[in-house]
């Protein structure tokens, strides 16, 4: 009888001693979990990201147009191809040189990729195109790689 007792007391030590850890498969779990919710969230920080790179990229275009309009109306013209964005903060020196030019920006914004903006006289989707080539700096492209034009 002397070794019930003892063998009593070893099991509730091993029940106590259980019952204040965790096993190696809980603590996984609980790893997998997290590491779950962690790249749901580093998504959709990097997708706000890229939103806000395009959004960034369409205000920019839409400030070249503006600047490109008002040199149309003082000049009774667009910048040809070869004079570029370029006739915007300088006075052109080739092709038809603007007989009322202004400064109509004070420099040229890059993209939010670091590239410049791309412009096109005569355009293809419009009379002229201002375009960045987005994200993978490509023609075409899908989401954050798509173009983001002045036809848009």
């Amino acid at each position: 009888m002397h070794s019930t007792p003892s063998l009593r007391s070893s099991t509730r030590s091993n029940r106590r001693t259980r019952s204040l850890g965790f096993t190696l498969i809980e603590i996984m779990v609980v790893m997998l979990i997290i590491g779950l919710m962690a790249a749901m969230v580093t998504k959709s920080v990097i997708d706000r990201a890229g939103e806000a790179k395009v959004l960034a990229a369409r205000s920019d275009i839409n400030n070249i147009m503006q600047a490109l309009k008002l040199y149309k109306l003082d000049n009774n013209r667009y910048p040809s191809g070869e004079q570029g964005l370029e006739a915007l903060i300088r006075k052109p020196t080739t092709g038809t040189i603007p007989g009322n030019w202004k400064s109509y920006l004070e420099k040229l914004p890059t993209d939010p990729w670091g590239t410049p903006y791309q412009y096109a006289n005569p355009g293809i989707k419009g009379d002229i195109d201002v375009y960045s080539l987005g994200a993978d700096q490509k023609a075409g492209g899908e989401g954050n790689d798509a173009d983001i034009g002045s036809w848009q």
